[in-house]
């Protein structure tokens, strides 16, 4: 999976620099090449190395580097004649990614050659994943009956359209990572003990699922924020003080903690890159809307939790 990126990746950067319409396809040359450096060889290039390409990578994005061309291999027009050519037919590679990581999820740990698992049981969702972008891939091609470097050249585009917000979650998730190293759940868990009246099993679920949403509003990712407050809350409160369910607790702080990700720029590929890509006005069109569902939802999730998880 992560080598399949990286050629992807580096296949972006090939095609940024060759866009001469791009006024800035140095950088964002530069920027792809760097995620493509990430992705094959992050592991091997040690801790230090790998420290310098994200500042790198900050850097480029921070500074205005990257652009996007206005090179397209097709107009407007081309396009609406052929989807209304080929009709719903269009989204069946879109339908067979998740269709094939779900079968593959169920059947690939179960093959074995020579006695050996074929699949990583620990990874064989990611590699049914992998496998189901493939597979996708080769049958949107052979629907538009376009060339592979097609694929690359589109993809280029609409990366380049979206920017450094590409990898925002990937940073974001790995912040988390950080954050719970540097023991941040261990610090909010005091001081929420310290300031508020957790002694009440609704006053604990309170105030782990409105801070899984709060967190998830700052890190823009609930997965960045699961570890900070489980870590501050939801273990030593909910599992351990009070008895109730880890797997529910789990489950109902995830979707409050996705509240958050509704009304957060820091969502950027949820949030900002869906306002760029339908030029709308406001960037912020698409958190205005979400608001009153997040409010709603974060409600929802409150009493769900506090109602299931300790009754299991």
């Amino acid at each position: 999976m992560y080598a399949l990126a990286g050629v992807m990746f580096a296949g972006f950067a090939l095609y940024s620099v060759r866009d001469r319409s791009n006024p800035r396809r140095l950088g964002s040359g530069a920027f792809w090449a760097l995620v493509a450096v990430s992705f094959l060889l992050g592991s091997r290039i040690g801790a230090v190395a790998n420290g310098v390409l994200v500042v790198a990578l900050i850097l480029i994005g921070g500074t205005g580097a990257m652009g996007r061309g206005s090179k397209e291999r097709s107009t407007g027009e081309e396009r609406e004649r052929r989807a209304a050519q080929r009709g719903n037919a269009l989204f069946v590679p879109a339908l067979l990614i998740p269709l094939i990581a779900v079968v593959g999820t169920l059947a690939l740990g179960r093959i074995r050659i020579a006695g050996a698992p074929f699949a990583d049981p620990r990874e064989v969702t990611l590699i049914a994943l992998a496998l189901g972008i493939v597979v996708a891939l080769i049958v949107a091609l052979w629907q538009a009956q376009a060339p592979p470097q097609a694929a690359l050249d589109e993809g280029r585009r609409l990366a380049d359209m979206m920017g450094w917000a590409l990898i925002l979650p990937q940073l974001l998730a790995s912040l988390g990572a950080v954050f719970a190293l540097a023991g941040v759940g261990a610090a909010v868990g005091h001081i929420a003990t310290t300031w508020l009246p957790l002694g009440q099993p609704f006053v604990a679920v309170l105030v782990y699922c409105v801070g899984m949403a709060l967190f998830t509003m700052v890190m823009g990712n609930a997965f960045a924020a699961f570890p900070v407050m489980t870590a501050a809350i939801g273990v030593p409160l909910i599992v351990q003080r009070f008895g109730g369910d880890p797997a529910v607790m789990g489950a109902v702080g995830m979707l409050s903690g996705f509240c958050g990700t509704l009304v957060t720029p820091m969502a950027a590929n949820f949030n900002i890159v869906p306002a760029v890509l339908l030029e709308l006005p406001d960037r912020n069109a698409v958190i205005k809307v979400q608001i009153p569902t997040a409010i709603a939802l974060l409600g929802c999730n409150i009493a769900l939790m506090y109602v299931l998880v300790f009754r299991f």
